[in-house]
């Protein structure tokens, strides 16, 4: 029995066998291709074949956020400021010469006196720088013409000092009156001369005019500051009485300092608990070289009891009816050799083209 039990299994399987090799091998056909009309994919099938969103815009039509980057065409103002951007080139001083107004000599009968008040108005802004400089300023407010075109030269040569501005002021042949050539080596207060030609042409006229009262305005000016705490002998200057007369003299007559302050300040009471101290400050050291005596620097200051303005220790005597004749008697007059040349190349390293360097 077991025999034949055994064998009939063995049939069946040989039989079972037999028809699964006989079974053809069915094969599945490939899926087409997707139709490109159809509708998007079910996130199952993205996943297969993942569709990523485009990523960089086409370069004809940039793509950007709204409000975030102007249109094309958009004026620059509009992009958002960023930290440590450099401001637009046009804030920045120009190389050349800058552009002052210029502004005719004037032509007619004088014009008419200036009252106190008046003059105590323009001289604010003058009356507390030293003597020396003082004397200079208002003999060169008499050319206020010369003033625009000076001031520009001043400020393209500003990298010179001492004999090399000296030696380039020669060399230069600069056509100008000596009060104003002396005022060279202060670029500042030409700028200021400059850019006010009103105020320049109205402290010149006046000194051509009213001598005595334009000096006598400076002293009521110095007294009210000294008298206020704010006019004081300093590190700079000495301020001393002089017989009734308040002078401003240089420690050093080689160096000048030029004095910085507010008129709306310094010639009025101050307020409790305001500190004096801090109302006037001083510009850059400027170095007076020995070529500048050629312009009456070592002697430039004032007679204040004659009301006398001195330039190389004799008194300057050009007034509105002389003013087209009048010659200053200089101890070494600058002479003017022809036509102004600029002799040197404008560079910030030195004077190049002559044997002055900074």
């Amino acid at each position: 029995m077991k025999r034949l039990a055994t064998f009939a299994l063995c049939a069946t399987l040989l039989t079972g066998g037999a028809a699964l090799a006989q079974a053809p091998i069915v094969r599945q056909a490939p899926p087409p291709p997707p139709d490109q009309t159809q509708a998007p994919a079910s996130p199952d099938q993205q996943q297969a074949q993942p569709a990523y969103p485009q990523q960089y815009p086409q370069q004809s039509q940039p793509q950007y956020p709204q409000g975030q980057y102007p249109q094309s065409g958009a004026p620059q103002s509009q992009y958002p400021p960023q930290q440590g951007q450099y401001p637009p080139q046009a804030q920045y001083p120009q190389q050349g010469q800058p552009q002052y107004p210029q502004q005719a000599p004037e032509q007619g009968p004088p014009p008419a006196p200036l009252p106190p008040q008046r003059l105590d108005q323009i001289v604010q802004r003058i009356a507390l720088y030293p003597d020396p400089l003082l004397a200079q300023i208002l003999t060169a407010a008499t050319f206020y013409d010369q003033i625009p075109e000076a001031a520009g030269w001043a400020q393209q040569h500003s990298y010179l000092t001492g004999d090399a501005l000296s030696g380039a002021i020669a060399a230069d042949n600069l056509p100008w009156d000596p009060s104003v050539l002396a005022l060279l080596p202060f670029p500042s207060v030409l700028d200021m001369m400059a850019r006010d030609p009103q105020w320049t042409g109205t402290l010149g006229n006046a000194v051509l005019v009213q001598r005595n009262d334009v000096m006598d305005a400076v002293q009521r000016q110095r007294r009210a500051a000294q008298s206020y705490g704010y006019l004081a002998p300093n590190a700079y200057d000495n301020v001393v009485d002089n017989g009734g007369y308040v002078e401003i003299q240089p420690v050093n007559p080689a160096y000048l300092y030029v004095p910085v302050y507010n008129p709306g300040v310094v010639f009025f009471a101050p307020r409790p608990g305001f500190f004096v101290g801090g109302a006037v400050v001083f510009g850059p050291r400027v170095f007076l070289s020995p070529g500048f005596a050629t312009f009456g620097w070592f002697g430039a200051g004032f007679g204040w009891g004659g009301h006398a303005i001195l330039i190389d220790h004799r008194p300057w005597g050009r007034t509105y009816w002389n003013r087209g004749v009048y010659v200053h008697p200089y101890a070494h007059p600058f002479v003017h050799g022809g036509a102004r040349f600029e002799g040197h190349a404008f560079d910030h390293g030195g004077y190049h083209g002559h044997d002055y360097h900074r």
